[in-house]
């Protein structure tokens, strides 16, 4: 007998005839009974599939007006899925961001250490500090309006490689975007698997500064890097979040 699909599978199989245009931006995705019987699944699994999709940003959904899609590109996060579990993590258009600097720098032992990288490697790195949506402008408008941002409520290091030219101004233009989105959409990066390390961890002086809280304070560190189609690491992020200003959620669906 074959086994049925995982809502995963249809979500990702739904996702790419969406980014082909298959279901074009503005149009309607066939109904839920439709798609079980496409699918040969439940009504259950094809919700949770179209909830992965609407968590992405990829579609709308509304009583009586079925499922619109809204965008050929994730907007709103990245999905991870871990051994037989699916782990719908929720972040991306939901907080903005706020570039501090973009630089280019040579790995240190003790970076290297903790990214998993080579000493001596080049990376490109972007500072920025993580608000709800809509605190931006006032954040990077500081100095002139003298407006007061909300808390941020995490300080990122993404590391990418230095070959992706322009990627600083597409960052400062689209402070609702993952960046791993921008790769993928301007630079043909196809992100084939994002691993995600989490750990407490005493708030470094530095990092505590910008947050606005005392050094030392209880807090959330996450590690993701993002694997291209053809094995390589492209990006590195490191996100510190002060303990009680940030919540992870995480859905676990029993596989079959």
């Amino acid at each position: 007998m074959t086994p049925k699909p995982r809502f995963s599978d249809i979500a990702a199989h739904l996702r790419e005839a969406i980014r082909t245009g298959h279901f074009p931006v503005g149009s309607v995705l066939p109904t839920e009974l439709e798609l079980c019987s496409h699918y040969n699944t439940s009504r259950h699994t094809i919700r949770a599939a179209l909830t992965e999709l609407q968590q992405l940003g990829l579609v709308s959904r509304r009583k009586n007006a079925g499922t619109r899609v809204e965008s050929a590109q994730p907007t709103s996060g990245f999905q991870q899925s871990l051994a037989s579990m699916d782990d719908l993590v929720q972040f991306g258009a939901s907080h903005s961001r706020a570039v501090l600097q973009v630089a280019e720098i040579t790995v240190s032992a003790a970076v290297a250490h903790l990214l998993g990288c080579e000493e001596g490697s080049r990376w490109q790195r972007i500072t920025s500090l993580r608000l709800k949506s809509g605190a931006v402008q006032k954040r990077e408008g500081l100095a002139t309006t003298n407006q007061v941002p909300t808390e941020p409520i995490g300080l990122t290091e993404v590391y990418v490689l230095p070959r992706f030219e322009g990627l600083e101004r597409l960052v400062r233009q689209s402070p609702d975007v993952l960046i791993s989105s921008l790769l993928e959409s301007y630079y043909a990066e196809h992100i084939a698997e994002v691993t995600q390390d989490l750990c407490a961890t005493a708030l470094p002086t530095a990092v505590a500064q910008k947050l606005g809280v005392e050094a030392q304070s209880p807090g959330l560190r996450i590690i993701r890097r993002y694997v291209n189609a053809g094995s390589q690491t492209v990006e590195i992020s490191v996100t510190h979040h002060p303990a009680e200003r940030f919540a992870m959620r995480t859905r676990l669906v029993r596989a079959g």
